[in-house]
């Protein structure tokens, strides 16, 4: 069973959410929150395996809710995924690097959005549409002065490919293929190269290897 929290300070917006979560089998609302300091409360008393944040909310935001949650040890099994309204708000990338796995638009199909609440569960980044890309493409290319190696000589040849293709949205399977292994290898060393970077989930490794230079934004 998968359990999700609902953020979001508009109460149609959750119950809306809740509609079409209710009806899965497999999934289970714990709680639901309408600002980020309660999201961060029932995040610890529920343990959910997504949390589903609006990132646009009175008080704590999105991006401070995420922050809090991804440093808190005991929610280290939270996948938090970011709400918006608009496919490329600015605020997305902070959140990814505050520790997001990934971000919907509000408008998303019904079956993408049960979809996507699958996929973090499992502990896979969001980073496959296309909007997510250009998102990255965007804010990555511009100076940061958090901007270091990232620990990434740390890592090993096949370690550094890993990374290099999960930066390129490809699942552990197509991963496995391009670099002729075992779906269970890829996932070592893509679970190794995120022990040895301190990255919280696939998303940040993603962000990581764009912030190292290991990875460059794709000219348009």
């Amino acid at each position: 069973m998968i359990r999700v929290l609902l953020v979001d300070d508009q109460p149609l917006i959750r119950s809306g959410f809740r509609a079409l979560l209710d009806l899965e089998d497999d999934i289970e609302v714990v709680a639901e929150a309408a600002d980020g300091s309660e999201a961060s409360a029932l995040a610890r008393q529920h343990l959910p395996d997504v949390a589903l944040i609006d990132i646009q909310m009175p008080g704590m935001d999105g991006i401070e809710t995420t922050r809090h949650i991804a440093a808190d040890p005991a929610l280290a099994g939270v996948h938090v995924v970011i709400l918006t309204n608009y496919g490329l708000d600015e605020y997305i990338f902070h959140a990814l690097r505050a520790g997001a796995a990934g971000f919907l638009v509000k408008d998303i199909l019904p079956e993408d959005f049960l979809h996507s609440v699958r996929v973090a569960a499992r502990g896979e980044a969001l980073l496959a549409p296309s909007i997510t890309r250009r998102l990255i493409d965007r804010y990555v290319s511009q100076p940061l002065n958090t901007r270091t190696d990232t620990g990434m000589k740390e890592l090993t040849t096949r370690e550094r490919e890993a990374v290099v293709l999960v930066a390129q949205s490809l699942s552990n399977d197509e991963i496995a293929n391009h670099m002729g292994i075992s779906p269970l290898t890829a996932k070592t060393h893509i679970n190794r190269a995120m022990t040895k970077l301190h990255a919280r989930d696939r998303a940040q490794l993603v962000i990581l290897a764009y912030e190292s230079g290991l990875v460059t934004p794709r000219k348009s």
